[in-house]
């Protein structure tokens, strides 16, 4: 064999390497489309199954949002009434507010011995009403017991009252109960 025949023999055999080699790439490229066309053939029932499911969902999503609808209809004219009662009640503390300050202003514009005077007489008040109130027990027995008894205690009630008013206007002359105004 001479070169030319050899070199004959080397190509014939890359070449049918070169063919084992493409028939295997070739085979395996089958394999693929085959499976690519399987999937293609499964895939109008799989979506057929997805567009049922998405239609149910969007159904579904349709219903629960009527439902939403219906009872925001129902809880419109609640908050419409609350709208208007936080409203009036507005107004309400507002006028409330003026009436407060107007009155504020009449105390601060008042004179001082005017303002002693009414202190004096709240505080005595509301010391008549501390001691009714604590001996009100007392008042219950007090029935029970005699006449002159009732009398005793009522003289006793009485003199304590006085005192009180009198320590009342005592703490109002010398102002121990004003507010300091700045």
């Amino acid at each position: 064999m001479d070169l030319t025949g050899i070199g004959v023999m080397l190509i014939g055999v890359a070449f049918l390497l070169l063919s084992v080699f493409l028939a295997r790439i070739l085979n395996n490229t089958a394999k693929v489309v085959e499976g690519l066309g399987n999937t293609v053939e499964r895939l109008p029932d799989q979506l057929d199954h997805v567009i049922k499911e998405s239609e149910q969902l969007i159904q579904n999503s349709n219903d629960t949002l009527a439902d939403v609808n219906v009872k925001l209809g129902t809880l419109t004219p609640l908050f419409q009434i609350v709208g208007d009662l936080s409203e009036s009640t507005s107004k309400f503390t507002s006028s409330v507010h003026d009436f407060t300050l107007s009155a504020r202003k009449k105390i601060d514009a008042s004179d001082e011995e005017t303002r002693n005077k009414t202190l004096g007489g709240m505080y005595g008040a509301t010391a008549l009403a501390y001691y009714t109130v604590k001996n009100a027990n007392g008042l219950k027995k007090v029935n029970k017991a005699s006449t002159s008894t009732i009398y005793l205690n009522g003289e006793q009630r009485m003199f304590d009252v006085k005192r009180m008013k009198e320590e009342a206007k005592e703490a109002a002359r010398i102002n121990k109960y004003v507010r300091e105004d700045s």
